[in-house]
């Protein structure tokens, strides 16, 4: 925390010579302890989780419900998602987010978020936004499955056979 205060305020003596630019060197500063980490991504992950489920309760509400539903399980991926980051650290993370064997998932799980919203703000079709919430849901789970080792190749063995 002294290390951050210090960055903050400009009094580090360093000077930035190294080629670190000021995000390295504030992800250097901001370093949390183990326990801080956990309560963040438990805190963050567990209110992902209760904005989607309170989103998907909001969906069969009258008038605004889709628009509720909506921006609450987005909110609630966004979280989800970024919980993550607690653990390993923000630039990691997105490293990780967009590596090779995660990057699809990661750019569809994006742009049907941002269709869902679009659907429930301009196109007001409930359908779409539940189409492109499964889309989202598929592409996040897709997306974790990817840091379990085999865990893809095991649903895609299973799927192949039941099919």
């Amino acid at each position: 925390m002294d290390k951050l205060k210090k960055v903050l305020s400009g009094e580090d003596g360093e000077n930035n010579t190294d080629g670190t630019g000021i995000l390295e060197r504030a992800n250097q500063a901001s370093t949390l302890s183990w326990g801080t980490r956990m309560k963040g991504f438990f805190f963050c992950f567990i209110f992902g989780v209760m904005c989607s489920i309170t989103g998907t309760c909001m969906l069969w509400l009258p008038l605004f419900g889709l628009i509720v539903f909506a921006v609450l399980y987005s909110v609630g991926n966004i979280c989800a998602l970024s919980s993550t980051m607690f653990l390993v650290g923000p630039m990691k993370q997105l490293k990780n987010m967009f590596a090779k064997e995660r990057a699809l998932a990661t750019v569809i799980m994006l742009v049907c978020l941002v269709l869902t919203l679009c659907s429930a703000f301009w196109w007001k079709s409930n359908g779409l936004a539940l189409l492109f919430c499964a889309l989202q849901f598929m592409a996040f789970t897709w997306y974790g499955l990817s840091y379990i080792p085999f865990a893809r190749d095991c649903i895609l063995k299973c799927c192949s056979v039941c099919f």
